[in-house]
């Protein structure tokens, strides 16, 4: 599957903005874990997985990670990214553990990237670039702060990647800065 072919899916089945731009954010940051992690070879399928692993939410989301299984199925598309997109559902609406690194990754940065934005939107500057771990962190406490944002699921992410929360945060926040204001 091409990029465009992930992108022309992924807008069949969202609509709205706040999907659309989430799903890039999250291709890029995985983009940039696989170069990060050794795994060059495969930035684009990196990618695609970060595009596409919301692929239902918006329609189904009583049905996430199961609809997009479906949908992924009937079009025929590879099994290893029909695992990888739904296997960010794990122990929230799918028994599919993620097993690759990969896998692992999607599953640590979906909320994460979602708290980070947050974070900073209400900063000054509105910018990842002056954003310190601290910040997250301190926000990252506050439950009511992105309450759509699981620390249970960020840290089991962390976990699964055998690094500590920092790490992941902190890892994040400079993916995000390549390609974030």
């Amino acid at each position: 599957m091409t990029r465009e072919e992930a992108w022309e899916l992924l807008t069949e089945y969202n609509k709205e903005e706040f999907h659309l731009e989430h799903a890039q954010i999250v291709e890029q940051t995985m983009q940039y874990f696989a170069e990060q992690l050794g795994y060059g070879e495969e930035k684009e399928f990196w990618g695609i997985v970060g595009l596409l692993h919301d692929l239902d939410y918006e329609q189904f989301p009583e049905e996430h990670c199961i609809k997009s299984q479906e949908i992924m199925q009937e079009r025929g598309i590879e099994e290893r990214l029909i695992h990888a997109t739904a296997s960010h559902g794990y122990a929230i609406t799918v028994d599919i553990e993620p097993e690759h690194e990969m896998e692992k990754v999607l599953y640590a940065v979906d909320e994460l990237t979602g708290l980070i934005g947050a974070v900073v939107r209400m900063r000054p500057s509105k910018s990842v670039q002056d954003l310190e771990l601290k910040s997250v962190k301190k926000k990252y406490k506050s439950k009511n702060f992105a309450a759509g944002c699981s620390r249970e699921v960020i840290e089991r992410g962390a976990d699964m990647l055998g690094w500590t929360l920092d790490e992941l945060i902190t890892r994040t926040i400079a993916a995000l800065r390549t390609f974030q204001e």
